[in-house]
């Protein structure tokens, strides 16, 4: 369980950047197999995920307590569902990258920074995704926990549609039509194809 020490706007965040520089210099895991920035536990995540070739990068709603060698469910979840679909590694990317294990205790209010870096942290997931980088919409009906989430998920495909991304969901709907969360899937589930961009339009 992971509760937030203080709203965002109030931490002193790394940029994006600066925390990749620093990435795999905190020691405590494989730097040559994991890629985790910021690469220490605290109140936000940029990215966590595997090195490969072929990531298919998972877009939840935020982090947990997810850490390198230390998955909790919803990411052992995406790891196989990735391995089990072709792919060579994962990425777990999050609409807003405040930790926080229960969403009703994420902010009340988008904090503009961290968001910003976060759009930096996907495009650097996009650019080295490979051509056509494989995007899994997996944030369930969580997205609807705070009115920012949808225009920071906007933001997010517009990113997406500049690197040609190309998107699934797995598992069936909603019934509101909100992709499944990883965590409630079936070992074997196949990915199907996903209009981001009419959902954005439809469903938020």
């Amino acid at each position: 369980m992971h509760i937030p020490s203080a709203p965002t706007a109030t931490l002193a965040l790394l940029r994006f950047d600066e925390a990749l520089a620093q990435s795999g210099a905190g020691g405590g895991y494989d730097a040559e197999k994991w890629l985790y920035v910021p690469d220490f536990y605290t109140d936000y995540r940029y990215i966590l995920g595997t090195r490969g070739d072929r990531p298919l990068i998972c877009i939840g709603i935020n982090p947990s307590t997810a850490e390198p060698g230390n998955l909790d469910p919803t990411l052992k979840s995406v790891e196989r569902i990735a391995l089990g679909n072709g792919f060579d590694s994962f990425i777990m990317f999050n609409v807003y990258a405040q930790r926080a294990t229960r969403p009703q205790d994420m902010d009340r209010s988008c904090n503009p920074l961290l968001h910003r870096e976060n759009m930096a942290a996907f495009e650097y997931v996009l650019a080295h995704g490979g051509p056509g980088p494989a995007v899994w919409a997996a944030w369930g009906n969580i997205i609807e926990s705070r009115d920012y989430l949808k225009g920071c998920l906007a933001d997010m495909i517009g990113v997406g549609r500049r690197y040609g991304a190309v998107w699934y969901t797995a598992g069936a709907r909603s019934k509101k039509g909100h992709p499944h969360h990883p965590l409630y899937l079936k070992k074997d589930s196949a990915l199907d194809p996903f209009d981001a961009a009419a959902y954005c339009e439809n469903c938020l």
